[in-house]
């Protein structure tokens, strides 16, 4: 689609001619278009329906105006007005901010001693952004820093086939192996899995979306607006007639682009997402403020009431403070309106304060890299990102000290809890979405293996190296998973022993899903540097991963392989120029 535009502030010179991408069908037509302050509207003359174009007309004509940045701040790339004189414009650059990624930097989790530590707690995590940021790093040809690689993130990536749940009563099934560990002889991995409920597409509560928009001038870039207004467009074109979407955004000030609709009129949507421009600095608290404000106006208590925000995370104006977003993000929760974060691009990304609020918020973030992985989030798992079937969801294990000797939860160092977190309903955790899957690796060292930490000289059995599982029932532990229904505030238990009877004595003979989640999780490990990457290399996740990709639909394990290759190779070319 072919778009001309006009910007009518002082900077005559930064006017250049640019193609959008095509986002659907249903927005492909061509038109002519004008922008003011950073908005493009769609002539009357692009709608096939008059009638439908002159509301939409009026849409965009009350949707915010936001004033023209002032220097240094680089404005968007604007194309001249349609009977411009050839060659009076020069193209302004795309917004340029290399080296200020920013993680929240969290040690490595490390071995316990059974006897001294039995019980492990954390929140279930099913959060993708991860994954997708170590891609888009490997895709240019550098590792990503540690502190991006959160090892259960790229684990819970990939979808595993375990069993279905019968009933959204007890919306989980329990799937538990004991294998060797692939990096590390004499230890075992120990694998939990969760499978959610899925509920049937008949029977899903209606959705109320606000789609909270950054429209800074950071995200002036080909991988940031152009690529949300795609992801945004393929989310609206999963949505019921029922269901309904407004629409917030902010640079240096915040205003409401879209009123509450019904998703039946998606050309009416469609548009308003289509005419977004980028310009301004970032006062992205005010945006979270209006949103989540949108939202309640329209609530609905039988439905999901979700805020979207699609951001790079660069929040600059306003509230900046993290914890008093988080604050505010908490009490919304509380009233039942959700938040879910979708991160774009690089240079300038704030994870760490997208991680916060999405944690804060009931929701899930994923980074979007690509149009493949915008797809895969907003349509292949429509429903898991945007309808809950549990809340709060722990998960805490108790391993037995005769049949082990020390543990190590693989990753999860973001959602570590105390023990008493688990029975305290007040404390919030991880939520889970229609159909999805969770996994959870430990690392442990039986009875008699090889000790990572040496017993001291007056605890309790002085050094012995316990008794064997089965004396104990054939029991390595127990696993205990508290959780709320969605629209309740009181959690069910359901638990499991961890047994013999799951186990398998050659890696090989384990579980394909557990052998694929256990190479991804080594590859994580690889990544970051973990400590307890034993003599594990690139070529063995290589090995691993093609030995269990399975049923690949999607092609995501055939994509993961050619990752690990390109991180082998920039590996290598690290080690060069060090």
């Amino acid at each position: 689609m072919r778009l001309h535009h006009v910007f009518t502030g002082g900077l005559i010179g930064l006017l250049a001619a640019c193609n959008s991408p095509t986002v659907s069908e249903k927005t492909s037509t061509a038109s002519d278009v004008v922008v003011t302050g950073g908005h493009r509207a769609p002539s009357p003359e692009a709608a096939a329906d008059r009638g439908e174009a002159a509301e939409i007309a009026e849409v965009v004509a009350a949707a915010p105006v936001a004033p023209p940045p002032p220097p240094p701040v680089v404005m968007p790339m604007l194309a001249p007005a349609r009977h411009a004189e050839p060659g009076l414009y020069r193209p302004a650059p795309e917004y340029r901010d290399v080296g200020r990624d920013r993680f929240a930097s969290v040690a490595e989790n490390a071995f316990k001693v059974v006897r001294e530590e039995p019980v492990s707690t954390f929140s279930i995590d099913v959060d993708t952004a991860s994954y997708g940021f170590v891609r888009a790093s490997l895709n240019r040809g550098v590792l990503p820093q540690p502190a991006a690689v959160r090892t259960e993130e790229m684990v819970n990536y990939f979808p595993y086939d375990y069993a279905r749940p019968a009933a959204a009563e007890q919306p989980f099934s329990t799937n538990l192996s004991v294998f060797p560990s692939p990096w590390a002889e004499g230890r075992k991995i120990v694998r939990i899995g969760i499978r959610g409920y899925a509920i049937e597409t008949a029977a899903r509560p209606r959705a109320n979306l606000v789609f909270l928009i950054d429209t800074s001038g950071s995200m002036n870039a080909a991988n940031k607006l152009p690529l949300v207004r795609q992801s945004l467009a393929m989310l609206v074109d999963q949505l019921g007639a029922d269901d309904h979407v407004a629409i917030v955004t902010y640079a240096g000030s915040a205003g409401v682009a879209l009123e509450p609709t019904p998703a039946s009129q998606k050309r009416k949507i469609l548009a308003v997402i289509d005419q977004l421009g980028a310009g301004g600095s970032t006062a992205g608290a005010e945006g979270i403020r209006q949103a989540y404000a949108l939202a309640a106006q329209n609530i609905d208590p039988a439905g999901v009431n979700r805020v979207i925000l699609a951001t790079d995370g660069d929040f600059n104006v306003g509230i900046t403070n993290e914890n008093e977003l988080k604050g505010f993000v908490e009490r919304e929760r509380g009233k039942g309106i959700f938040l879910s974060v979708l991160g774009f691009g690089m240079g300038n990304y704030n994870d760490a304060l997208m991680q916060a609020l999405a944690q804060n918020g009931n929701g899930a973030a994923a980074y979007i890299d690509t149009v493949a992985e915008a797809r895969k989030t907003l349509v292949e798992e429509a429903t898991s990102t945007l309808f809950p079937i549990a809340k709060d969801v722990k998960i805490q294990v108790e391993f037995n000290p005769a049949a082990v000797a020390e543990y190590r939860l693989v990753g999860y160092e973001t959602r570590m809890l105390n023990r008493d977190d688990f029975d305290n309903d007040t404390v919030d955790a991880g939520d889970v979405g229609s159909g999805q899957t969770v996994t959870a690796l430990y690392e442990i060292v039986p009875a008699g293996g090889p000790r990572t930490i040496g017993d001291l000289r007056y605890s309790e059995g002085g050094g012995a190296a316990g008794r064997p599982a089965a004396a104990q029932g054939g029991e390595y532990g127990f696993v205990k998973i508290r959780y709320k229904l969605p629209k309740s505030e009181t959690s069910r238990l359901i638990s499991a022993p961890i047994t013999t009877a799951s186990e398998v004595r050659r890696f090989e003979d384990a579980p394909q899903d557990a052998r694929f989640a256990a190479g991804v999780a080594a590859f994580a490990e690889l990544v970051r540097g973990g400590r307890y990457r034993g003599a594990m290399t690139y070529d063995d996740v290589i090995r691993i991963a093609s030995a269990s990709r399975g049923n690949d639909a999607f092609g995501y394990r055939t994509e993961f392989v050619q990752l690990v290759r390109a991180a082998k190779t920039a590996s290598s070319m690290a080690r060069l120029e060090r």
